[in-house]
């Protein structure tokens, strides 16, 4: 049975896009076929470096645990710490040689991600974005040296002196790395409010008046933090809430450079 010309079932001609969707499919394939390229080659080179970093770390575990140490052995009468278990001796300075090279390793991390994503972005989002994240590495760094150098000596400080008499003060070397590394992760995040203010107001999810009608609320959670991480003095309190009280300041002022 003959078919009427034009019909569904009759094949279209040659040359009127008898051959569009194959090769639309075609590019849509090899497209994701790039992306999951270069997507991997960037999550190699990231793990790469990280390895690097990490055997560079790991001969010097030792080292570098004494030192990160230093904050609490300074003010402890035996002037050292204990290990609980047979193999915290190796395992713990392998742990913090890890989260040490994680930490180093968040730039470069940063970086990929910057250069993966950046050819997406329109040139406004890029002229945001790149200092944000330089300004973002600074900040988090700045907020670990502030939790080791400043509250770590005065907390460790106020440990010591209270313990009750009769009880040798003698913390175990794993649990001394695991508090310290989630205080520097705390402080690290703390540090990058000004980020999180710019970015609410360049978003328009918050206004730049509502974060100033918002400042009281700010210097209370401030003193806040500073009551929760810090001595339970007046001064260390307040050498700690100043500092994220002016950082949330700055969010402000960036916000108005925005």
């Amino acid at each position: 049975m003959r078919t009427e010309k034009g019909s569904a079932c009759s094949p279209p001609p040659e040359g009127e896009g008898s051959n569009d969707y194959p090769s639309l499919l075609g590019e849509e394939s090899q497209d994701t076929l790039r992306f999951l390229v270069e997507l991997r080659s960037r999550l190699v080179a990231v793990f790469v470096v990280f390895l690097i970093i990490f055997s560079v770390l790991l001969y010097f575990a030792n080292h570098l645990y004494t030192w990160f140490a230093q904050p609490l052995l300074k003010v402890l009468p035996q002037g050292h710490l204990i290990a609980t278990r047979i193999v915290s001796p190796f395992f713990v300075p392998f742990k913090l040689a890890g989260f040490m090279a994680v930490l180093l390793g968040i730039p470069y991390l940063l970086y990929q991600v910057w250069t993966f994503s950046a050819p997406a972005l329109h040139g406004h989002e890029r002229r945001f974005i790149w200092p944000a994240l330089l300004m973002s590495i600074v900040l988090f760094y700045l907020g670990n040296a502030f939790a080791y150098f400043v509250i770590f000596p005065l907390l460790f400080h106020f440990l010591v002196q209270t313990a009750p008499q009769g009880v040798l003060f003698s913390p175990d070397m794993n649990d001394y790395l695991d508090f310290t590394t989630k205080l520097l992760l705390i402080f690290g995040g703390l540090f990058e409010i000004p980020i999180l203010v710019s970015l609410c107001v360049a978003r328009g999810w918050v206004t730049r008046m509502r974060f100033i009608k918002l400042r009281p609320y700010a210097i209370l959670g401030a003193f806040i933090v500073g009551m929760l991480f810090a001595p339970p003095d007046v001064l260390s309190q307040t050498i700690l809430a100043i500092p994220i009280w002016l950082l949330y300041e700055i969010g402000i002022l960036l916000s108005r450079w925005l």
